[in-house]
C-alpha cells in the first residue's frame, strides 16, 4: 500500500462513532496491524483520535476540523491518522489516556495522541480548537508543532516517547509491589479502618444537594453504595442518610429524566439541574443496582417507582431487537446538546392546556427557563407539601403529574431522537443482568428475574462460538477478544442469576469463566489480572486495571468473584488469592475511597464475614424470594431441592418438602428456620426492615 493510495476506510466498520466519521475528507485508518506496518514501512507518525458516539466534544471537533477539506489534507500529508472507538478498544484508549494525563495533567474526549511509527505515545490533548483561544493552540498549530519537533529532533521524541511507555507500564507498580502477609494470624482490616474510609468519604460530601465534590458532579454510585453497605455492619446514620438523601437529589434533578427514566452520565452544576445529556446503558444498569439496595433498606416507593422507571427506560429506549442493549444515546439531536429534552413554557400550556400551571410549578418551568432559555424538568417539592398547598390529595397530585407527562412524553416522541450507539457490548449488557437480578429480589417481580434470564441467554448464544471464548461486542463482525471487564461481569451475572433462579449449572459455568481468567488473564508478577487476553497482540502493553471508573474495575470484581465461589466450591486457593490482592489494595483504598469505591465495599464485607445460607426442599420457592428480598450484601446464596455433589454448601443439609433455611458464618451454623426472621443474623442486622 503506498501513502497516495490512502482513503477514509470508515464506511467498511459498524461502530457507529467510526461511521460518524466515514464521510470526513480526513484519511481516517483502523487499528489493525497493517496500519501499524504501514507507519513503519512510511516511517511517518501515527495520530489516533479516540473518542465515543455520545461524545458532544468528539462532534465539536469533527465538525471545526476534521469535516475541513484543508485541515484534513494537512492530516493525511503529515500522518497515518487512526480514529478509535473507545467503547470497542477500551484498552487502547486506557493506555494512551494515561500518557495523555500524563503529559498534560487532565484527560477527556475526544483524545488526540501523536504516536512515534511504532505505537508509543510521545504528545497528545483531548479538544483543540480551529483557531487560537487563550492559551489553548488551534488545532493546526498543534500539527505543525508536532510534525517540526518529528522531523527534527527524531531521536529525542522516540527516547521520550520509550521513557513514558515505561512510566505508564510502572505506574500501577506502587499496588503490584505491596507486601501481602497471607493467612497472617492478625486480621488485615479493621473496625477502624472502614470507619476513617467512611469518614472520609463523608468529608467530601455535598451537604446541600447531595453527592461528593462539586461541579462537574459524577452520581458516584459505586460510593454510594458503600455509604449503604458500611450502614448495614456498623449503624452509621450519617452514611446512610447522606446515601439516601444523594439518591433522592439525583432523582429530583435534571440528570435524572423526569418524563422518560434514565439517568445521564453527569451533571454540570452542583444542583443535578443540568446534565450532560448523554444516556449511557452502564449507569442505569449501576443505578438500578443501587436502587434496588436502597429500597431493601427502606422500603421507600420513591426508589422503587425509579427502579421501574429506568427499567422501563432501558426496555424502550435501548434495547435490540434481537435481545441484547445497545450501549448508548447521544447527548446531542439536531446539532444541539440535549435539544430533545429541553421545553419552552408556552410549548407546554400549550399541551396542557388547563393542567400546565400545575405542572409548571411542580417542575420548576418558567418563562425565562433554567437553562439558555429553555427548561430542564426537575423536582423542588415533596408530595405533601405541594399537595396541601393546592388543596389536593397527594394521590390526585400523582394522578394529574403522570396524565400531564404521559402528555410531554407522547409529544416529545415526536421529536427528532439523539442518535442511539446500537454497539452491543458484553461487560454493560452483563451488568444489566445483575441488576435485573437484584431488582427481581428487591421488588419481587417475576418479570425482572425473566428478563436476566433472556438477556443472559442472549449473551451465551450471541457473545461466543464455544462457551469459553468471548467476544467484547458483537456490533457487525466480532472480532475483538473480550476483556477482562467482560469476563469478571459475566462471572458476576451467572452468580447473581443462579441466586435468583436455583439453577446450579449457572455456577458451574461461573467456575469454568474464572478457570478461563485464570489461565488467560493472570499478571505473572501479582495475583491480579491483566485488562487483556493473552492472545491480543496489537498493545504496546499489558496494562492492570484497579480504578472503579466509570464502573467498578475488571480486577475488583473478579476478586468479589473468587471469594464467593471459593466458599461454593471449596478452592481455598481462590480465597487466599482474593484475600492477598484486597491486602495490595489497602492502603490505595484509604487514600482514594472514591476512586477505590468497590474495592472499599468488597473488602469491608470480607472483614466483616460472610453468610452462607442454603435453602433446600421441594417447595422453596416462596422462601428463596422472600429470603433474597431482605438487605444481606454479605451472603453466599444457594437453594436446592437435593443434594449436589458439586456443591459443598449443599452437602450434609435436610432435604424436607417444606423449606428450610441453613444459615452459617465464621462461628459456626445455626439451627434450620422456615423463615429468615428467625436468624439471629436477622435481628443482629442493622437495617433489615421489610416484614
Amino acid at each position: 500500500m503506498l501513502d497516495m493510495e490512502l482513503t477514509n476506510v470508515l464506511r467498511k466498520e459498524s461502530s457507529p462513532y467510526l461511521l460518524q466519521h466515514a464521510q470526513n475528507p480526513v484519511h481516517w485508518q483502523v487499528w489493525n496491524e497493517e496500519t501499524l506496518a504501514l507507519a513503519k514501512t512510511l516511517s511517518k507518525p501515527i495520530l489516533i483520535s479516540i473518542g465515543y458516539s455520545s461524545c458532544h466534544w468528539c462532534h465539536v471537533m469533527e465538525k471545526e476540523s476534521f469535516e475541513d477539506e484543508q485541515v484534513a489534507a494537512l492530516m493525511n500529508d503529515l500522518f497515518i491518522n487512526i480514529k478509535i472507538d473507545r467503547e470497542e478498544r477500551p484498552d487502547l484508549d486506557q493506555i494512551y489516556m494515561d500518557a495523555v494525563q500524563i503529559l498534560t495533567g487532565s484527560g477527556g474526549w475526544p483524545l488526540n495522541v501523536f504516536l512515534t511509527p511504532e505505537g508509543k505515545p510521545f504528545f497528545g490533548g483531548t479538544y483543540f480548537p480551529p483557531r487560537k483561544l487563550g492559551h489553548r493552540h488551534s488545532w493546526t498549530e498543534i500539527l505543525h508543532y508536532v510534525i517540526n519537533i518529528w522531523n527534527s529532533r527524531k531521536t529525542d521524541v522516540e527516547n521520550q516517547a520509550d521513557a513514558l511507555l515505561h512510566h505508564i507500564e510502572s505506574v500501577n507498580d506502587f499496588i503490584l509491589q505491596q507486601p501481602v502477609h497471607a493467612e497472617s494470624s492478625s486480621p488485615v482490616f479493621s473496625d477502624d479502618y472502614f470507619s476513617r474510609v467512611c469518614n472520609s468519604i463523608v468529608n467530601t460530601a455535598c451537604k446541600l444537594k447531595g453527592g461528593f465534590g462539586s461541579a462537574p458532579k459524577f452520581p458516584q454510585l459505586l460510593t454510594i453504595q458503600y455509604l449503604l453497605h458500611h450502614h448495614h455492619h456498623y449503624g452509621n446514620e450519617i452514611a446512610l442518610n447522606h446515601a439516601l438523601f444523594s439518591l433522592k437529589s439525583i432523582l429530583a434533578g435534571g440528570i435524572y429524566d423526569q418524563l422518560g427514566g434514565g439517568l445521564s452520565r453527569y451533571s454540570t452544576d452542583e444542583n443535578w439541574l443540568v446534565p450532560h445529556f448523554e444516556k449511557m446503558l452502564y449507569d442505569n444498569a449501576l443505578l438500578i443496582s443501587v436502587l434496588s439496595e436502597a429500597y431493601q433498606i427502606t422500603q421507600d416507593e420513591c426508589f422503587s417507582n425509579a427502579i421501574q422507571q429506568t427499567i422501563s427506560f432501558c426496555e424502550t429506549e435501548l434495547k435490540s431487537p434481537e435481545g441484547g442493549y445497545y450501549t448508548a444515546i447521544d447527548a446531542d439531536s439536531e446539532g444541539e446538546e440535549g435539544k430533545f429534552y429541553v421545553w419552552d413554557k408556552k410549548n407546554i400550556e400549550n399541551i396542557l392546556a388547563e393542567d400546565a400551571a400545575l405542572f409548571c410549578d411542580w417542575f420548576g418551568i418558567t418563562e425565562n427557563g433554567n437553562w439558555e432559555t429553555q427548561n430542564i424538568l426537575y423536582l423542588q417539592h415533596s408530595y405533601n407539601e405541594f399537595a396541601q398547598q393546592h388543596q389536593l390529595t397527594v394521590q390526585q397530585l400523582k394522578d394529574h403529574i403522570d396524565r400531564a407527562k404521559e402528555k410531554l412524553l407522547a409529544e416529545r416522541n415526536k421529536r427528532k431522537r439523539p442518535s442511539t450507539d446500537n454497539k452491543i457490548i458484553l461487560v454493560t449488557n452483563a451488568m444489566l443482568v445483575t441488576a435485573y437480578c437484584k431488582a427481581a429480589s428487591a421488588l419481587q417481580n417475576e418479570d425482572y428475574k425473566k428478563k436476566a434470564l433472556a438477556l443472559f441467554q442472549f449473551i451465551a448464544f450471541s457473545f461466543t462460538a464455544n462457551g469459553r471464548t468471548y467476544f467484547h461486542s458483537m456490533s457487525g463482525e466480532k472480532k475483538q477478544i473480550a476483556f477482562l471487564d467482560d469476563y469478571a461481569y459475566l462471572i458476576q451475572a451467572a452468580i447473581s442469576l443462579q441466586e435468583i433462579s436455583g439453577n446450579s449449572q449457572l455456577l458451574m459455568q461461573a467456575k469454568q469463566l474464572t478457570e478461563f481468567v485464570e489461565l488467560n488473564f493472570n499478571e505473572e508478577k501479582s495475583d491480579f489480572y491483566y485488562f487483556t487476553h493473552k492472545e491480543t497482540k496489537d498493545v504496546p502493553l499489558r496494562k492492570t486495571d484497579f480504578l472503579d471508573s466509570p464502573f467498578a474495575s475488571g480486577n475488583a470484581i473478579m476478586a468479589e468473584n473468587l471469594i464467593y465461589l471459593s466458599m461454593v466450591f471449596e478452592i481455598s486457593n481462590w480465597r487466599i488469592k482474593a484475600n492477598n490482592i484486597l491486602e495490595k489494595m489497602k492502603t490505595s483504598i484509604e487514600k482514594h475511597p472514591l476512586a477505590y469505591s468497590k474495592w472499599a465495599t468488597m473488602a469491608m464485607n470480607q472483614h466483616v464475614g460472610f453468610l452462607e445460607i442454603v435453602i433446600t426442599g421441594s417447595d422453596l420457592d416462596s422462601a428463596v424470594q422472600k429470603t433474597l428480598g431482605y438487605f444481606i450484601p454479605n451472603r453466599v446464596f444457594q437453594a436446592a431441592s437435593s443434594q449436589q455433589e458439586h456443591f459443598a454448601l449443599l452437602k450434609n443439609k435436610k432435604y424436607n418438602s417444606a423449606a428450610l433455611i441453613h444459615i452459617c458464618d465464621t462461628t459456626g451454623c445455626e439451627l434450620p428456620v422456615k423463615d429468615f426472621r428467625e436468624s439471629v443474623h436477622f435481628h443482629s442486622g442493622l437495617t433489615f426492615v421489610k416484614d
